[in-house]
C-alpha cells in the first residue's frame, strides 16, 4: 500500500512537473516570438552584387560597439533590426565616401539642432563628420575603424532622432530600416509596394510630410502609365513642330502631352493648334523652362524622357524627401540646386522666391545646413588656392597687368602660391554683398555684376557659391528687426568701398538640397535636369 501510495505521488509529481515546463516552454516561445516582432530577419540575400553599399562589417562589431556605449536594450534592438535588413552592410559610406542618405540625415540632424534641439549633441562624432565632409574626395575601407565608429554612431543618432521627432506610429520600425535604400530593386515592383503598403492603424509617414505626400501622389499616377505601356516617342526635327504645321507626328505629341497630363483636351487632329501650344506652356513649366509654346530638338529630348525614367525619379526624390524638416519651424531658406531658386519661408507661409546661380559642374554646389549669421557689405574677395592656380596665374604670366586691371592685390604666400584678393569695387566677384553661414565647403550667398545669367533657364556658372539675383532684397528683409539699417542705409554700405560686417538679430537656418523632381505649391509636378549626375548615380545602386 505504501509503495503504491508513493508511487502515485510520484506519478503526479512528473505530472506536474512536465505541465510546468510545457508552461515555461511556451512561455519562452511567446516571448522569442514577440522579441522575433520587434527585429527583423537577416536579410541574406543581400550580397556585394546586389547592395546599396559596397561595404559590410561582422555583426560582432556591432555587439561591441553597443556594449562599448552602453546603448539601451530598446535602441540596440532597433540597431540590430535595422543592421539585419541591411546584412550588415554600411548605411552611411561606400567605398567612394559618404552616401546621400549621410549628408541628408547630417543636414536634418544639424537643422533640429539650429532650432533648439540639442538631444542629438555628440561632440565626437560633430568632429568627425566635419573632417570628412570637408575633404575634396574620400576612399573608405571597411576595414577603417574609426569609419565603422562613425557609421555605427550616425545609425544611432538617426534612431535618437526618429524616435525623437515623430509622433509614435507614424515613423514605424521597419520603415526606418527603409528610409537608408539597401538593396537593387525593380522600380515598378518598388513603386507598387510604396503605394500598397497598408498600416493597420492607418498611420503613415506621408502624414508628417506634405511633400513626400504630394510627391507619393504623383508615384500613383506614373506608375499607372507605366503600367499602361508609357507614352509614345516623338520622332523628327523640331522644326516640323510649328505653329499652323500639319503632320500624323504632331497628333502623336498631342497624344504624348495627354497622357502625361500635360494637354487636358482630348484633341487628336494633326494640326499644331493653340491648344497644343498651351499644352507645350505647361510642359515647360514643369521643367522650368521659359513658357514661350516652341519645340525646340532641347525641349523634344525632354518631351522623350520615358515614363520608367520619369517613375524612377520619383522615387529617387522621395527618398530624398524622408531628410526635409517634417515642418519649418520659423524663418528657412531653402536653396534647391537643380531649381536655381532660393525660397524663404517663415514656417509655412513663402516670405519670397529669388533666382540663383549655382556652381557649375566640377565646381558643385554642396548639400548642407548652415545658420546665415552675418552679412558683408563691400566685401573682399579672397581668391581660393585652386582659382589662384588654376586660372589667376596662367593669366598673370600672360597680361603682367593683370591683377591691375581687376582690382586684385597680392598679399602675402602660401603654399608656393600667392595669396590673392579682389578690392571692393564694380570688378569684384562677389558684387556689393555677401552672407554668411559658417560650413565646411566655404560656400556662402553674395551678389555679383554677371547679372545677365539671372536670365538663363538653366544657371549654374559658379565656382561653387551661390549668386543672389536680388541681393538688397535679401539684405532688407534680414535686417529689418534692425531699425538703424534702413534701405537706404544699406544701399550705401553696399557702395561705400570699405568692407563692413554686420550680424543678423535672428539668424537664420539655410538647407541646401537637391531636387530634380517635385509638386511646387499650385500642386505642379516638376522635374529638372540632374545637372551633376546624382539621379544617375543613386539609381545605379537602387535599380
Amino acid at each position: 500500500m505504501k509503495k503504491n501510495f508513493c508511487a502515485c505521488i510520484i506519478l503526479c509529481i512528473s505530472f506536474i512537473a512536465c505541465n510546468n515546463q510545457h508552461s515555461n516552454s511556451q512561455t519562452e516561445n511567446s516571448s522569442s516570438s514577440k522579441t522575433e516582432k520587434k527585429i527583423s530577419h537577416r536579410d541574406y540575400s543581400i550580397t556585394p552584387s546586389n547592395s546599396y553599399s559596397d561595404l559590410f562589417f561582422d555583426s560582432v562589431k556591432l555587439e561591441n560597439f553597443i556594449n562599448q556605449n552602453a546603448i539601451s536594450d530598446s535602441v540596440a534592438q532597433r540597431i540590430r533590426s535595422f543592421y539585419n535588413t541591411r546584412n550588415y552592410q554600411y548605411a552611411w559610406f561606400t567605398s567612394n565616401g559618404l552616401t546621400e542618405q549621410a549628408l541628408g540625415f547630417w543636414n536634418l540632424r544639424n537643422y533640429s539642432g539650429y532650432v533648439g534641439d540639442t538631444s542629438l549633441k555628440n561632440k565626437p562624432l560633430e568632429k568627425k563628420m566635419g573632417d570628412l565632409l570637408s575633404e575634396d574626395s574620400l576612399e573608405v575601407s571597411a576595414s577603417d575603424s574609426s569609419i565603422l565608429n562613425t557609421e555605427l554612431s550616425l545609425t544611432q543618432s538617426f534612431i535618437y532622432y526618429t524616435l525623437s521627432n515623430y509622433e509614435k506610429g507614424y515613423v514605424k520600425r521597419k520603415e526606418t530600416e527603409r528610409f537608408v535604400p539597401f538593396k537593387k530593386e525593380d522600380a515598378t515592383a518598388f513603386a507598387d509596394s510604396l503605394i500598397n503598403k497598408k498600416h493597420k492603424d492607418d498611420k503613415y509617414f506621408a502624414d508628417v510630410n506634405d511633400d513626400y505626400k504630394a510627391l507619393k501622389g504623383e508615384l500613383i499616377k506614373y506608375l499607372q502609365i507605366v503600367k499602361s505601356g508609357g507614352w509614345p516617342e516623338i520622332t523628327g526635327d523640331a522644326k516640323s513642330y510649328k505653329k499652323g504645321a500639319s503632320s500624323p507626328q504632331i497628333a502623336i505629341l498631342k497624344k504624348r502631352l495627354q497622357v502625361s497630363g500635360d494637354m487636358q483636351a482630348t484633341d487628336t487632329s494633326n494640326v499644331f493648334d493653340d491648344t497644343l501650344t498651351d499644352a507645350i506652356k505647361v510642359f515647360q513649366k514643369r521643367l522650368g523652362l521659359t513658357q514661350d509654346g516652341i519645340v525646340t530638338t532641347d525641349l523634344l529630348k525632354d518631351i522623350n524622357v520615358t515614363a520608367q525614367q520619369r517613375l524612377v525619379q520619383i522615387l529617387i526624390n522621395m527618398n530624398r524627401m524622408r531628410w526635409m524638416p517634417q515642418e519649418p519651424q520659423g524663418q528657412l531658406i531653402l536653396v534647391n540646386i537643380p531649381e536655381f531658386i532660393l525660397h524663404f519661408v517663415d514656417g509655412k507661409n513663402k516670405v519670397f522666391d529669388m533666382v540663383v546661380v549655382v556652381g557649375k559642374e566640377g565646381h558643385n554646389t554642396m548639400m548642407f545646413t548652415g545658420k546665415l549669421s552675418q552679412i558683408v557689405f563691400s566685401p573682399y574677395w579672397n581668391v581660393p588656392p585652386s582659382i589662384v592656380k588654376k586660372e589667376i596665374m596662367p593669366k598673370m604670366q600672360s597680361n603682367p597687368n593683370y591683377l591691375k586691371e581687376q582690382d586684385m592685390e597680392v598679399t602675402g604666400n602660401s603654399g608656393g602660391l600667392p595669396v590673392i584678393r579682389q578690392l571692393p569695387g564694380e570688378k569684384n566677384s562677389l558684387g556689393r554683398v555677401k552672407f554668411l553661414f559658417p560650413n565646411s565647403y566655404d560656400i556662402y550667398f553674395h551678389d555679383t555684376p554677371a547679372k545677365s545669367l539671372f536670365s538663363k533657364d538653366k544657371r549654374a556658372y559658379s565656382h561653387g557659391c551661390i549668386r543672389l539675383s536680388e541681393p538688397e532684397k535679401m539684405a532688407d528683409y534680414l535686417l529689418r528687426d534692425q531699425p538703424q539699417w534702413t534701405p537706404d542705409k544699406i544701399e550705401e554700405a553696399m557702395n561705400s568701398g570699405n568692407q563692413q560686417f554686420v550680424n543678423i538679430k535672428q539668424p537664420v537656418p539655410v538647407f541646401i538640397t537637391y531636387y530634380t523632381a517635385w509638386v511646387d505649391e499650385d500642386g505642379l509636378l516638376n522635374f529638372r535636369d540632374d545637372i551633376y549626375k546624382r539621379d544617375s548615380a543613386v539609381a545605379t545602386k537602387m535599380f
